[in-house]
């Protein structure tokens, strides 16, 4: 026996062998659909018994297996069904023939055979047959089963009767010797009578009926005859026959302690387990065996024999029965068959390493040559069987033996699909799975190696079998999951493989189905590059979304109404996770930024790099990169453009890399760190562009509330100096500009600024919204710079009188000169002046203009956008106040305001005030300028300009105050200078430059004194005429502006006259007499009230004359400063009178 049947199992030692062929010319297909219907009938219950029949069908069988039928019964082909087709009846005799033909292949063995045909119709379709059986069609065959039936129970029929003639052969002691096939020539010439020839007849017949036994259903007495014959055939070293019954014994056996069968079909047999009882009462039955050797009663060897080995006795026995088996060359197959089945039993008994060996054995026995068919079923059902038993890599080597045996250069037509399907059952042997899923989790199982080898003989048969697509996803999980064990070289030659097919068939993410139904899922490329983080990317500053206060007040009201609860920081810090804090705007590019880096010793390019989102609907915008050759961390921007609104969730990214698509969710991406992949998305708001008439600064502002300035523009302006700025407002998105506000904010300065720094009108502009998409509106914002004109330092020297230019007092006055300043006080060079004190320093003023501005859907959701604009302002000094004085007037209610102005600029300069003259300064020079001021009503001013609450302390109150009173002040000086050269101008404040003393000089008493003679009000050089000999009304008029109350007071009038020499004569008696006293009593005056009192005077004598009244000093008077009695000087001319 030269075939194997690796199939092979303990139990088929019990089952009847029927081959199923065709005659002629049967379609494939409908033979083995009527092949399947007939082994589905493979065991059947006998009539009035209750055995079982197990049948074993073949559809091919070699005839010289046959011959060993003697040796091992359930070998022996004991039926035989064939299949035909026949449509017509002159086909018949032909096709009977052959039928005939056919069976005497197998005569020497056939208990009976069924022709079945097939198509034949008519008379003789309709005659009745037993061995012959025609059905219309392979559709119209209903019957088959019931047929098959009958067969199996006539095969019993003679299986029974031949059980029984072998049990009660009555030759004497002539019992025919049983050979196997290469015996026959050894045993001629052997003495027949001998008594060890005796033996070796019984022992093998004893096994013979054993083997008979065992096919009939009978297992106890197959028991009994393998126990006696293994006693016998070992007394004569029967070796191969000793085996033959050991293995007997053990598969009875393992039928008894397995009846669900070893061969790995659960639930293919019935349990065995009743059947002792049932052959019990069939032992006692006439004629069990003769007296010839073999005792008809065999109830006394039943009692002595071991009967059922038990399960660890089996192997052992199997182990004897293989290395009797051993010593023949001939029955290899016999040896091999034993070791595959004894394997099977082990795997039962889960003794894998006992298994191994018996598979050890096995791999070594000496066949044959065997043909490349044989060799592949030869590997795979070791590795069956080593898979069977734990050992999966074993199972795996064997395997992938088979499939290269597959595509052997010896055959002529390789089967490479049959070699790839067997290469693919390798792989869980070697730890390995073809979903990179896998892969992703863990440590790396397996030898990466082996692993490798494998996965390129899957590209290697994939191409042999035409199926690029099948090599690139091989290729591509190759390169994803073996990244860490590639060298270089091989990293460089596989990427170059991948590429080759790519260009033929690009790589997708979709599932390849193979025939036999087993999907290969797509393998991304999420080490090409590596990706370690994703964030989520704000908007830019000036793009980013806010939420109306109010609306946000609400929202967060109706959350609790505790300040802080730790449960609901809780569930934030939950759902923060989820999502982020900000918000992207439809239509607008939103970006996220991946931190990758290139683990390839060569330039890596990715083509075609975007976003995965979900959740809303999202454009994105692919991107293109090449990383150098193991490249560190290197940030990585994708934008896109939401286009509705929701909640977007980004999943992943998208690449093409060597020509091969992948989908790389970041949730199998877990090293990957993330602050969240979750934000919401708002309507779209429009997006404002500004443009100034301004050149862009270099600088850049840093406000400390960290706000991000989107343009920066700079001018430079003299102290004083205003320049208007043109803002253009584009709208540059597509939702049209609703809503503007302006609000402005100085930064990073330390400088005291005077009046309003940026000015505006905003209705000019808010009258050209909406601003449609597009359109361009105008804004203009007014640049008044006004520092400290004050020289802090005490740079130059006090100037005196004769060193200064005078200016300002009117041409007939007497202080009017010009001389020349001093040249050594006043240095020109800035250089030399630097040495001193630097005049010229440029002071930097910062600012930012905030625009709030919304409209579109956004604007009715509640939210706006910011923009700013940051001013850079280089402030020269134009003019410097280095000195401040008054001197008083001619009138008590004005004086002289003393400024000693310095030009600090380069070029010449021209200052003036209201109602004076233009002061010409050169470039260093300094002069004084004089203004006639009316004084000040500074009692008028409440006792805090704003709310006292806003100041800490008196001292700030008061100094709010003083500002307040120099901003009056600067108001009415209206002093401005001029730079003609450059042609340029400003204003120059004093407000700084005022000190406590000055104002108090130039405020006006609290207590108001006016003098009127005969009617006319007298004060400064205004004199009253009067005719001598006629009364003149006096009249002293007080009003009392203070808060309290004044009063009582005295004074009196004296007049005299003033010779222009220094000399006064008050001896005026004969000149001018009092009509009444020349003494006023004035009662208390209560404040904002006012008296008037009444005198007259008469002149004798022409002249000109003058009023000095002077006050009683008692309590009242002295409580009350001296600067509260200033009363102005009566000049009046005594005319003779008209005649």
């Amino acid at each position: 026996m030269s075939v194997p049947d690796y199939m092979q199992c303990a139990e088929d030692h019990q089952t009847l062998l029927v081959v199923v062929q065709p005659i002629g010319i049967v379609p494939e297909e409908s033979f083995f659909r009527i092949y399947k219907r007939i082994a589905a009938v493979s065991q059947v219950n006998v009539r009035d018994s209750q055995r079982v029949l197990y049948i074993r069908y073949r559809h091919h069988y070699p005839p010289e297996n046959n011959e060993w039928g003697d040796f091992q019964t359930h070998r022996k082909v004991v039926g035989l069904i064939t299949i035909t087709d026949c449509s017509s009846a002159k086909d018949w005799p032909q096709t009977f023939e052959k039928f005939h033909l056919q069976k005497e292949m197998y005569g020497s063995t056939l208990y009976d055979s069924r022709l079945f045909v097939f198509g034949l119709q008519g008379e003789i379709a309709e005659q009745p047959r037993t061995d012959v059986a025609f059905y219309p069609s392979y559709d119209e065959c209903e019957t088959v089963e019931k047929r098959i039936e009958d067969f199996i129970e006539s095969l019993f029929i003679v299986l029974e009767s031949k059980r029984l003639d072998r049990a009660t052969d009555k030759s004497g002691d002539k019992i025919p010797l049983l050979c196997v096939p290469f015996e026959k020539k050894d045993f001629v010439g052997l003495d027949t009578d001998s008594r060890h020839y005796k033996k070796r007849c019984q022992g093998r017949m004893r096994k013979h009926v054993g083997d008979l036994c065992l096919q009939a259903g009978m297992l106890q007495d197959s028991l009994v005859h393998y126990h006696m014959a293994v006693e016998l055939l070992r007394s004569v070293n029967d070796f191969l026959w000793l085996g033959a019954a050991l293995e007997g014994l053990c598969s009875a056996s393992v039928i008894y302690h397995y009846p669900g069968g070893t061969g790995g079909k659960v639930g293919s047999r019935r349990a065995q387990g009743g059947s002792l009882s049932a052959e019990a009462g069939n032992r006692h039955r006439p004629g069990a065996l003769t007296s010839n050797g073999i005792n008809a009663d065999t109830s006394a060897e039943i009692g002595r024999a071991k009967n059922c080995l038990s399960p660890e006795d089996i192997i052992d026995k199997y182990k004897e029965a293989i290395s009797y088996y051993g010593k023949y060359k001939n029955a290899g197959v016999i040896e091999l068959e034993a070791c595959v089945k004894a394997v099977r039993v082990l795997a039962i008994q889960k003794r894998s390493m006992e298994a191994s060996e018996f598979l050890q054995n096995a791999v070594y026995i000496n066949l044959r040559q065997l043909s490349e068919e044989e060799k592949i079923q030869r590997y795979s059902i070791l590795s069956e069987l080593y898979e069977r038993i734990g050992f999966h890599r074993k199972s795996a080597f064997f395997k992938r033996i088979a499939a290269m045996q597959c595509a052997a250069p010896s055959i002529p037509e390789p089967g490479w699909r049959a070699c790839y399907k067997l290469l693919l059952e390798t792989l869980p042997g070697y730890s390995l799975s073809l979903d990179p899923k896998d892969f992703s989790k863990g440590t790396h199982r397996g030898w990466a190696a082996v692993q490798m080898r494998l996965l390129h003989e899957l590209v290697y048969a994939s191409r042999r079998m035409g199926n690029p697509a099948l090599c690139v996803r091989h290729l591509s999980f190759l390169l994803q999951t073996m990244l860490d064990f590639l060298s270089d070289q091989e990293k460089k030659d596989v990427t170059q493989s991948l590429e080759s097919y790519t260009a033929k068939c690009p790589g997708t993410m979709e599932f390849i189905t193979l025939p036999d139904g087993l999907k290969l899922p797509p393998v991304p490329f999420t080490k090409l590059p590596i990706v370690r983080s994703v964030k989520l990317l704000n908007l830019p500053t000036s793009l980013r979304p806010h939420k109306m206060k109010s609306l946000l007040g609400q929202n967060v009201s109706t959350k609790s109404p505790f300040i802080y609860s730790p449960i609901i920081a809780h569930s934030r810090g939950e759902e923060r996770n989820k999502k982020i804090d900000f918000q992207w705007v439809q239509g607008d590019v939103c970006e996220v930024q991946l931190m990758v880096y290139n683990p390839m010793p060569f330039e890596l390019r990715v083509e075609n790099m975007g976003l995965l989102t979900t959740g809303v609907e999202f454009e994105s915008l692919p991107a293109a990169l090449s990383l150098p050759a193991e490249s560190g961390l290197y940030p990585v921007t994708l934008v896109g453009v939401p286009q509705t609104t929701g909640q977007i969730t980004v999943n992943g990214y998208h690449t093409s890399v060597f020509g091969v698509f992948s989908d790389c969710l970041l949730d199998n991406l877990p090293g990957v760190k993330t602050n969240g992949c979750t934000v919401e998305v708002i309507p779209a708001l429009p997006r404002l562009q500004i443009s100034t008439s301004l050149p862009r600064s270099a600088h850049t502002l840093q406000p400390s509330s960290g706000d991000e300035i989107s343009t920066n523009v700079s001018v430079q302006l003299y102290n004083g100096e205003t320049q208007q700025l043109i803002i253009k407002l584009e709208n540059i998105g597509t939702e049209p500009l609703e809503k503007l506000e302006v609000t402005a904010k100085t930064v990073n300065t330390k400088e005291k600024l005077y009046g309003d720094f940026l000015s505006w009108k905003l209705e000019d502009t808010l009258s050209q919204f909406p601003l449609k998409p597009g359109k361009i509106a105008t804004f203009t914002v007014n640049i008044k710079v006004k520092l400290d004109f004050s020289c802090q330092e005490n740079l130059l020297q006090d100037l005196s009188d004769d060193g200064i230019s005078v200016s300002g007092l009117p041409l007939s006055s007497p202080f009017r000169q010009v001389v020349k300043p001093r040249v050594e006080t006043k240095p020109i060079n800035p250089q030399e002046s630097s040495k001193v004190g630097d005049f010229s320093h440029v002071k930097t003023l910062e600012a930012i203009l905030n625009f709030k501005y919304s409209g579109g859907p956004g604007h009715v959701e509640g939210y706006y956008r910011n923009l700013s604009l940051g001013l850079h302002i280089e402030v020269e000094p134009s003019v410097f106040f280095t000195r401040v004085s008054t001197l008083p007037a001619t009138s008590t209610r004005q004086c002289h305001l003393l400024l000693d102005v310095f030009n600090s600029t380069e070029h010449e300069l021209t200052i003036s005030a209201r109602n004076n003259e233009d002061l010409i300064l050169h470039a260093g020079e300094c002069q004084r300028m004089a203004i006639q001021v009316d004084k000040f009503n500074f009692e008028s001013f409440p006792e805090s300009p704003t709310d006292g609450t806003q100041f800490a302390n008196a001292k700030q109150l008061e100094e709010e105050r003083q500002q307040a009173k120099g901003l009056e002040i600067n108001s009415k000086l209206d002093i401005c200078w001029k730079i003609p050269s450059l042609k340029r101008e400003g204003e120059a404040s004093v407000e700084g430059v005022l000190n406590q003393l000055v104002l108090e000089h130039l405020q006006l008493a609290p207590l108001q004194w006016d003098i009127l003679v005969d009617g006319k009000l007298c004060d400064c050089d205004i004199v009253v005429n009067c005719k001598v000999g006629d009364p003149v009304p006096l009249e002293v008029k007080l009003t009392n502006w203070s808060k309290h109350s004044v009063g009582p007071f005295a004074l009196t009038v004296t007049p005299y006259q003033d010779y222009q020499n220094g000399v006064h004569n008050y001896e005026l008696q004969d000149a001018i007499t009092f009509v009444g006293s020349n003494t006023f009593y004035i009662d208390s005056v209560k404040p904002t009230k006012d008296s008037v009192y009444f005198g007259a005077l008469l002149f004798l004598y022409t002249g000109d004359f003058y009023l000095n009244i002077k006050f009683h000093e008692d309590n009242c008077s002295r409580e009350l400063p001296l600067s509260w009695f200033c009363l102005p000087s009566v000049h009046i001319r005594a005319m003779e009178p008209m005649v």
